[in-house]
C-alpha cells in the first residue's frame, strides 16, 4: 500500500511517517498543497491524508483539484477543527473520510487500512493459498500453521502476489506499490525482497517467476 502524508508541520509528517513504514506501508511526504499535487500527478496512491489547514494552497482547495483530475487515491482529510460543520464542509469537498486533530494513531491507520480497500477491487481480510494463510488486519502470515516472521516489505510482496490471485505481478508494480519515491528504479531490491520471502516461505516453492513479466503465485 503506497501513502502520500500531505501535512505542513514537519515534525507531525515524519512522525506519522514513520509510524506508518512501520506498518509495513510506503509512504512520501508533501508539506503544500502544491507539491502534493505534483506527487499525485506522477505517483500512484492508494491514500492520501491531507491536512485540511495548510498553508499557501488551502486543504479544500487541495482536494478539489485532486478529485477534478480523477485521482485514484481515497483522501482522508485532517483538521484541528473537529465540529460537524467542518466535517461536513471536508467532505463536500470530496473527500471520503475525516479524522479530528489530536488523532489516535491506531484510529488513522485503521482508516488508511480501510480506505486503502475501497480504492482496489474488494480482497478477503485473509488471503489464502494452499497452506499459505495472510491475516492483512492482523499483519499476520503462516505456512502449514506456523507463523512467518516477515519483514515489512516481505509481507507487503506477499499481501500483493496473493491479492493477485495467480496473476502475474510485475516488479515494476511491485516497487510502486511496496517501496516509497525514494526507492532506485534500477535497484535489485524487489529480486531481493522476493529471494528473501521464498527462503522464508520454504518447500514447496510458490513464488514463480515469470521471464520478462514479473512474480506470480
Amino acid at each position: 500500500m503506497r501513502v502520500l502524508i500531505v501535512e505542513d508541520h514537519t515534525k507531525l509528517a515524519e512522525t506519522v511517517a514513520a509510524g506508518l513504514r512501520r506498518e509495513g506501508m510506503a509512504v512520501d511526504i508533501s508539506f503544500d498543497g502544491l507539491d502534493a499535487l505534483d506527487h499525485a500527478g506522477t505517483n500512484r496512491y492508494d491514500v492520501i491524508v491531507l491536512d485540511r489547514d495548510l498553508p499557501g494552497m488551502h486543504g479544500d482547495d487541495v482536494c478539489r483539484s485532486l478529485v477534478s483530475s480523477d485521482c485514484e487515491g481515497r483522501i482522508l482529510m485532517l483538521t484541528a477543527a473537529g465540529t460537524i460543520e467542518d466535517r461536513v464542509e471536508g467532505l463536500c469537498q470530496g473527500a471520503d473520510d475525516y479524522l479530528s486533530k489530536p488523532f489516535a494513531f491506531a484510529e488513522l491507520v485503521a482508516r488508511i487500512r480501510a480506505l486503502a480497500r475501497r480504492s482496489q477491487p474488494a480482497l478477503p481480510p485473509t488471503l489464502v493459498h494452499g497452506d499459505i494463510r495472510l491475516d492483512s488486519a492482523r499483519r499476520v502470515a503462516t505456512r502449514a500453521g506456523e507463523r512467518l516472521t516477515l519483514s515489512p516489505k516481505e509481507f507487503a510482496v506477499l499481501e500483493l502476489l496473493l491479492g493477485a490471485r495467480g496473476a502475474v505481478v510485475s516488479a515494476e508494480e511491485l516497487l510502486e506499490r511496496v517501496w516509497d519515491e525514494m526507492a532506485d528504479p534500477f535497484t535489485n531490491a524487489v529480486k531481493m525482497t522476493v529471494s528473501r520471502l521464498r527462503a522464508k516461505l520454504g518447500d514447496p516453492p510458490v513464488i514463480e517467476t515469470v521471464a520478462q513479466a514479473g512474480y506470480r503465485i
